[in-house]
């Protein structure tokens, strides 16, 4: 995979002569690779499963995250409301999401992974593990850890994000 045809590390972009900062160049790089680490994965992961990318990224942020309602998802994946609750229905249906249940807000309707939905989170992991090993390649591992390290740190600070 060469990667997407018109990202080109050495052409001209319309920031170039521009005087940015350190921050706004890796705000920039953070957006190019929030956009572009989609085509991999859809590629690499979800298309082999047979589901859609969103389907992927709600089973992703349930395996990870645990039970979640609609709109949490939605905030998570930035992705509408609308689209969020279709994947979601789609799931439902092929048996891989399930209603959850929240005993202290009986008006959120968080949804869980069922325990084919389960399966299939497990089964993501070795795909992942395979499009990691290809886009990580020559990476250095205290380069790796060090891209942990700040990755955390600023979802950190967004989750704090305007106090």
């Amino acid at each position: 995979m060469d990667g997407p045809r018109h990202l080109h590390q050495n052409a001209p972009s319309a920031i170039d002569g521009i005087a940015i900062d350190g921050n706004v160049a890796m705000l920039v790089d953070l957006l190019k690779l929030a956009t572009f680490i989609g085509g991999p994965m859809r590629e690499g992961v979800a298309d082999p499963m047979g589901i859609t990318a969103n389907d992927l990224r709600i089973v992703l942020a349930l395996g990870g995250e645990g039970e979640l309602a609609g709109h949490e998802l939605s905030e998570i994946m930035g992705v509408t409301p609308m689209n969020v609750s279709r994947a979601i229905t789609g799931l439902m249906q092929r048996g891989l999401v399930e209603p959850g249940l929240d005993q202290s807000n009986r008006r959120r309707k968080p949804v869980r992974l069922t325990a084919e939905g389960e399966r299939l989170f497990c089964d993501t992991i070795p795909a992942m593990a395979q499009v990691g090993a290809d886009l990580f390649k020559g990476v250095p591992q205290r380069d790796r850890d060090a891209f942990r390290r700040v990755a955390a740190a600023v979802l950190a600070r967004i989750v704090r994000w305007g106090d």
